[in-house]
Formats: structure tokens, C-alpha cells, sequence
């Protein structure tokens, strides 16, 4: 099932966009194998493990990466993959004796996959960081807020996820697309200052054009215009407008009850503020719901703002089975969608036994290996998860 069947992956566990980038692969259909460690990085969250849906469509054992069994074993497992994932600090790798030069000698072949924040190289390369300081020195974290108020978090999506595992995914899909006509690995180096930078370039285009101010909520797609804007409603919940278009806005109006005499111009900007104050006064009329059943499906380019816990409920998302209840958690599908290699639908994440996590080791090395590793005792870095479930 899925486009990357027969595509053999190992994920050395991390957070975040590591984890992102393995699940969207997974969900592709990749066999992914996530090497854990004997004790997993805490979060502070507390949560079973079919809740840590970056983890689904995997098989996941411990391994003791302090021994030189352990790394042996991985050694072994990283020879017979065709991707290897990896977010740790630069040279953390290369100590451990993991690094791409160890891993490309045993597997030509191997595209070495590399996450960090800051690159492997650069004043910064070795200092701890997450996804807000990642995209503070991109200048998109500037840019994302209203008017007169501090850049608003856009959550961890522009930079760990977007910047981070989306492009990542892209390079190491982009590499095996190489490497099947070369029969050469290589090493990708994703770093999330790259990718959110790669992901502003039209802003940077439009700024270096003299068309985007650099204040915040002052352009006309970062809350600054009427007609690219969250608006209240009676309710206190709210609606998007997106009417970008002439035609959309002309629309948008006529059926909210303004007249478009009162807006001449939508993209002047000494106007922007009474045009917003026009749509949000009226806005203020009619609860979401109402607003909804006038506007949605139209030409206005509006949708109401949902929260998660109403996704599930909304017409669309349910007839596209965008989200799917899987034992019990509410999840979104796998993503894109393909007409002949058609992707199947996760299951639950599971934490192994030892028995078990030998069972994936013995899939991928052989049951002859796994006999020999009992023998000699090297089999004592293998580990379940259960305890951690």
C-alpha cells in the first residue's frame, strides 16, 4: 500500500520534525523502523502512546547506543535501509561512530537524512534551540501578528513542520529519485533556517519589490486589509474572509448587506481601517453558524474558524474523510492522496515487547543473525517499549 512500498527506512528517535518526517513517510507506505532510546527523551507530557500520533505507522524497539553491541546492531540494521533519519546536534552522529562516512562505507547507497534547526555548520550549529528560535532569525516570525501587537506563535508549524519535516521528506524523496539511477547515496541536510527561509520567499520578493511593509497587519494578507481577515461574531466565535479577487470582495459584500459604494477601493490602504471596521461591525450581527449558512460554498471565499474538537463534524472534512477515529483518537488521514497506489489507513501506535521488538530486529537482519546475536550475547541491547506505555 502507498507509493514508497518496499522503501526501507531507520528513524533515530528525536522530537518534532524528525518524528513528522518518518510519519509522513510511513504514511506513504515506507517501513520505518524507530530506534528508541533505552530511555525515551521526556517531554513532560503525560500521555499512552496511541496519543503520540507522530509515532504511527512504525515499528519501534530499544536500543542501547551506549554499548558497542548496540551500535553494532544499528550498524546492521542501517546497512540493510534504504534512508536513515537522524536530529541530533551536529556531531553527536559521527561520536557514536554512526556518522555518514561510517554508515555511506557499509551502504553505498544510503541517503542519510540529517534534521537540525540551525544546520550542520555556522556560528550557531551546536546551540540548543526549538522552532521559535528558528523562525525568529527568518524574519517569518516578525511578520505573523496584528497591528500594535507582539508577532503572534504560529504554533510549531511554519518551522519544525514546514520548514523542518516537509522539506527534509522532499529532499530524501528527491535523493532516492537520484540514487536509483546513480546507485550513489548522499547526505541530505535539512535545517529548519533553510526551510522557513525557502518557505518567506515570496514575501522576501514582494519586500525587495517595495510591496510588503514591514509592520505587522499592514499588508494586505497579514490582517492589515478588510478582505483577508478574521472577523466576531454575535457568539464571541469567528469567520475568515479570504475575498481577495475583485469579484470575490463585490460578492463577499452583497451578501453580508454592504454596499459596495461605501468601499471604492479595497486595496487602498488609507481606507483599510473603516473598511474593517464596516465588516466587523457587521459580522457582529449574526451568530457563526448563521454567517456560515449564508456564505459558506459561495464565491465570498469565507469559511468559519472551527476548533479541533468541531472538525470532525464539518460537512467537507467528513465526506473527504479528512479525519479518521482510530482506537479512539481523532486523527488526521494521511496526506497527499494517490488514484493507483492508493495509501492505507494507519493503525493504533503500539509499544513493543522485547519479543517483539527482536521479532522487527529478525525481519530486517534475518532469523540466522538474530541466533547469533543470542549466542554471543550482543542481543542484550535490544529492548521493548512497553515500559513506557
Amino acid at each position: 500500500m502507498g507509493p514508497l512500498k518496499g522503501i526501507k527506512i531507520v528513524e533515530l528517535a528525536g522530537i518534532g520534525p524528525g518524528p513528522m518526517c518518518a510519519m509522513l513517510l510511513a504514511d506513504m507506505g515506507a517501513t520505518v523502523l524507530r530506534i528508541e532510546r533505552e530511555t525515551p527523551a521526556d517531554l513532560g507530557l503525560q500521555r499512552a502512546p496511541k496519543f503520540n500520533l507522530l509515532n504511527r505507522g512504525r515499528q519501534i524497539i530499544a536500543l542501547d547506543l551506549k554499548s558497542a553491541n548496540g551500535i553494532a546492531i544499528a550498524h546492521q540494521l542501517i546497512a540493510k535501509a534504504d534512508v536513515l533519519i537522524e536530529g541530533f546536534r551536529p556531531g553527536v552522529m559521527e561520536r557514536l561512530g554512526l556518522g555518514p562516512d561510517a554508515c555511506l562505507k557499509r551502504n553505498p547507497r544510503l541517503i542519510y537524512g540529517r534534521m537540525t534547526g540551525w544546520g550542520q555548520e555556522g556560528p550557531l550549529a551546536g546551540a540548543a534551540a526549538h522552532d521559535l528560535n528558528y523562525i525568529a532569525i527568518t524574519g517569518a516570525l516578525d511578520a505573523i501578528g496584528q497591528k500594535d501587537r507582539p508577532p503572534s506563535i504560529p504554533l510549531n508549524l511554519v518551522g519544525d513542520f514546514g520548514g523542518g519535516a516537509l522539506y527534509l521528506a522532499m529532499g530524501i524523496l528527491a535523493a532516492l529519485r537520484e540514487a536509483a539511477s546513480s546507485g550513489i547515496g548522499q547526505v541530505v541536510d535539512a535545517a529548519i533556517v533553510d526551510g522557513t527561509l525557502s518557505l518567506m520567499t515570496a514575501m522576501y520578493g514582494n519586500y525587495a519589490a517595495g510591496n510588503w511593509r514591514l509592520e505587522r497587519g499592514s499588508n494586505a494578507t497579514d490582517s492589515g486589509s478588510a478582505f483577508y481577515n478574521v472577523y466576531e461574531c454575535a457568539d464571541g466565535r469567528y469567520v475568515s474572509v479570504a475575498a481577495i479577487e475583485y469579484r470575490f470582495f463585490r460578492e463577499l459584500l452583497s451578501r453580508i448587506g454592504i454596499d459596495e459604494s461605501e468601499i471604492p477601493d479595497r486595496l487602498d490602504r488609507s481606507s483599510w481601517e473603516r473598511s474593517q471596521a464596516l465588516l466587523a461591525e457587521r459580522f457582529k450581527t449574526r451568530t457563526r453558524d448563521e454567517w456560515t449558512s449564508i456564505l459558506e460554498g459561495t464565491d465570498s471565499c469565507f469559511a468559519p474558524v472551527l476548533s479541533m474538537a468541531e472538525t470532525a463534524q464539518h460537512p467537507h472534512l467528513a465526506a473527504r474523510r479528512a479525519l479518521l477515529d482510530i482506537d479512539g483518537v481523532v486523527q488526521p488521514a494521511p496526506a497527499p492522496r494517490f488514484s493507483r497506489t492508493a495509501l492505507a489507513e494507519p493503525g493504533p501506535v503500539r509499544m513493543p515487547t522485547r519479543e517483539q521488538a527482536i521479532g522487527w530486529v529478525a525481519e530486517w537482519l534475518g532469523e540466522a543473525a538474530v541466533a547469533q546475536m543470542r549466542s554471543d550475547g550482543s542481543l542484550a541491547a535490544v529492548s521493548g517499549m512497553e515500559a513506557h506505555s
